[in-house]
C-alpha cells in the first residue's frame, strides 16, 4: 500500500511539474510578444483570492527568479466589504509566502447594491468601480504596469458577449493603456486555458475565496457564452483553440469597419497597381527588346 501511495504521488508530481511547465510558457510567450514586462518595471498583480489570480501571481513569481530583466511583483487585493469576506486569509497566505502587498478597503458592495436593482446583473457596476480604485492605487505605490488575471477562456468569452449584446466585434487585448494614459494593463495568461488553470489551482490548494457579489448569478450572460464554448470544445476538439489564433489573426479588409479599413480608398488603389503593372510590363518590354552587346 506504501508503494502504491509512493508512485501515486510521484505521478502527480510529475504532472503538476508539467503542468506548471505549461503555464510558465504560455505565460512567457505572452509576456515577449506583447512586451508586457521590462527592466525595471514594478507589477501590481491584482490579487482577488479567486484561481485565476493566484494561479498568476504564482507563475509571475516563477518566472522572476529567472527572467533576463529585472522586475517587482506588488500584490493587491481590494476588499469591497462584502458581508462574510474573510479578510485574514489573504493576508495569511501573502505573508506566509513573503509577497509585498497591500489591501485597498472600499466599500463598493454597498454602492453597487444601491445602484442595482434585485435580479439585474451587478458585474458592470462592480468592475467599474474596482477598476477605477486599482487604478489610483497603482499610482499611489508606484507601479507603472497592472497585472490582471483574465486567460484565453475569459477573451473568448468576452469577443462573443460583445458581438451578441454589444454589437461590436472586440474583446479583452492582452496589453492596454487606459483612457487616461496613465496605466498600462497586461494580462499575462493570455495564452493559458481555464482547464489548466483549474488543475493548477487545485493542486497548488490555493485558499480560494468566493465571490458573493457576482458570483451567485447563476444566469449570467457570460456563464451561458461559457456553456456554449464548452459544447463547441466537447464536440469539436481544438475549436477554442482556432477561435483563439482569430483574435491574433485579423484581417481588416475582410470585414466591415469603415474606420479600420479605408473602403472608399479602393478605386484609386486599383489606379495606381494598375499604374505600376503596366510600368511593370513596359519596362520588362524595353529589356527584351535592348541587344545583348
Amino acid at each position: 500500500m506504501q508503494e502504491l501511495d509512493q508512485s501515486v504521488n510521484t505521478r502527480q508530481k510529475r504532472e503538476l511539474d508539467k503542468l506548471q511547465k505549461r503555464l510558465r510558457r504560455h505565460v512567457g510567450n505572452a509576456i515577449i510578444d506583447y512586451a508586457m514586462i521590462n527592466e525595471g518595471d514594478r507589477v501590481m498583480v491584482c490579487l482577488s483570492g479567486g484561481k485565476d489570480s493566484y494561479t498568476m501571481l504564482e507563475i509571475l513569481r516563477n518566472l522572476q527568479r529567472n527572467a533576463p530583466v529585472n522586475f517587482e511583483l506588488v500584490a493587491v487585493n481590494m476588499d469591497q466589504k462584502q458581508p462574510g469576506f474573510p479578510e485574514h486569509v489573504l493576508p495569511a497566505y501573502l505573508e506566509q509566502q513573503g509577497i509585498e502587498y497591500h489591501i485597498v478597503e472600499r466599500d463598493t458592495y454597498s454602492i453597487v447594491k444601491e445602484k442595482v436593482p434585485e435580479g439585474k446583473t451587478t458585474c458592470g457596476l462592480c468592475s467599474r468601480l474596482r477598476r477605477g480604485t486599482l487604478y489610483g492605487f497603482a499610482e499611489e505605490i508606484g507601479a507603472n504596469k497592472i497585472a490582471l488575471g483574465h486567460h484565453r477562456d475569459d477573451m473568448l468569452e468576452t469577443l462573443f458577449l460583445n458581438m451578441f449584446f454589444g454589437g461590436s466585434l472586440k474583446s479583452m487585448p492582452p496589453k492596454l493603456l487606459s483612457d487616461d494614459g496613465k496605466n498600462i494593463v497586461i494580462r499575462p495568461m493570455a495564452y493559458c486555458s481555464e482547464a489548466d488553470i483549474v488543475r493548477f489551482s487545485e493542486a497548488m490548494a490555493f485558499p480560494i475565496i468566493p465571490c458573493n457579489l457576482c458570483g451567485s448569478q447563476e444566469n449570467l450572460q457570460r456563464q451561458v457564452v461559457k456553456e456554449m464554448l464548452a459544447d463547441w470544445e466537447r464536440k469539436h476538439p481544438g475549436r477554442v483553440d482556432t477561435m483563439f489564433k482569430a483574435l491574433t489573426n485579423v484581417a481588416p479588409s475582410q470585414l466591415a469597419d469603415r474606420d479600420l479599413f479605408d473602403f472608399h480608398g479602393l478605386e484609386e488603389k486599383q489606379r495606381l497597381m494598375q499604374r505600376d503593372r503596366i510600368d511593370t510590363i513596359n519596362l520588362m518590354a524595353q529589356d527584351a527588346d535592348t541587344p545583348l552587346s
